[in-house]
């Protein structure tokens, strides 16, 4: 069955909106080697943090599926489309993070077991903002939606989250240990979220089985 879906899944990939979200955040990335001969650990970490958000924006059009009235009904259950997704793409997503952390000058680099914490917290948590709006509207496409929505969360929280959270801090700072636990809490969190809306809703199913049943 995996075989079968894998070449049409495989097609239904939002491959150039992944394709140019990367290229931005890469480029994003590269920023403190092209825009300074001596670049700093604060203009790599946030520069390695705006790539993640902005790769992690890219992520909420994974799910999108402009075939979805048809495919509502299949027998193939919706968790394993949108789990094959996913599990394509991480290959890229892997290439993508260790070609953004590269571009770091070594000498400047963040720490890169935390900081890629916080990039794959930033990509479930899209994706399960993705997963959650397929769950609760019937919307196809609700990418742009999602990461619309993301990109706020994303600038707001720096603001609105207490200082000793610790979640945008520097290395340097005590609350550094602190905030990843806090990351690695969204993580599982966001893990949770995706796990819970995966699923097809079962008056969905349903009513699809019924409607073939009637055809």
């Amino acid at each position: 069955m995996l075989a079968q879906l894998t070449r049409p899944v495989l097609r239904a990939l939002p491959v150039r909106a992944l394709a140019a979200t990367a290229a931005v955040a890469l480029l994003i990335a590269a920023l403190p080697r092209l825009l300074s001969d001596e670049p700093d650990q604060w203009s790599a970490l946030i520069a390695l943090r705006a790539a993640a958000l902005t790769f992690a924006l890219g992520l909420a059009f994974v799910l999108d599926d402009p075939t979805r009235e048809l495919t509502s009904s299949v027998p193939t259950r919706r968790m394993l489309r949108t789990t094959l997704r996913v599990a394509l793409v991480a290959p890229f997503a892997a290439a993508w993070w260790t070609a953004a952390v590269l571009l770091i000058p070594s000498k400047i680099r963040p720490p890169m077991g935390d900081m890629t914490l916080e990039a794959a917290a930033a990509a479930v948590l899209s994706l399960a903002a993705a997963t959650a709006a397929l769950r609760f509207t019937s919307e196809p496409e609700p990418g742009q939606r999602v990461a619309a929505g993301f990109l706020v969360v994303a600038l707001v929280s720096p603001l609105a989250l207490p200082d000793d959270w610790g979640m945008y801090v520097s290395p340097t700072e005590k609350p550094w240990g602190v905030g990843h636990d806090h990351w690695a809490m969204v993580l599982v969190g966001a893990a949770m979220v995706w796990a819970a809306c995966g699923p097809e809703p079962v008056r969905r199913r349903l009513f699809g089985r019924r409607t073939g049943a009637t055809s």
